[in-house]
């Protein structure tokens, strides 16, 4: 399976940040979560496109080893 990597390291922050909150706090809405992403990070409209489509897909980062 292919992992699709944001480009942008503001991006790729986002993903983990997003990430480590749904794991925290899994109540969480994921779109106030991207919506705060987006601020905390300095997101494109496009950044955040793609942030609600990879979350609406199940996306996830890989884990750490």
């Amino acid at each position: 399976m292919t992992t699709v990597m944001p480009e942008g390291e503001a991006l790729r922050r986002a993903v983990k940040w997003i990430s480590e909150e749904i794991g925290e706090h899994p109540d969480k809405s994921v779109q106030k979560l991207v919506n705060e992403a987006v601020a905390r990070f300095d997101l494109s409209p496009r950044d955040t496109d793609f942030l609600m489509s990879f979350y609406k897909k199940g996306g996830s980062t890989p884990q750490a080893n």
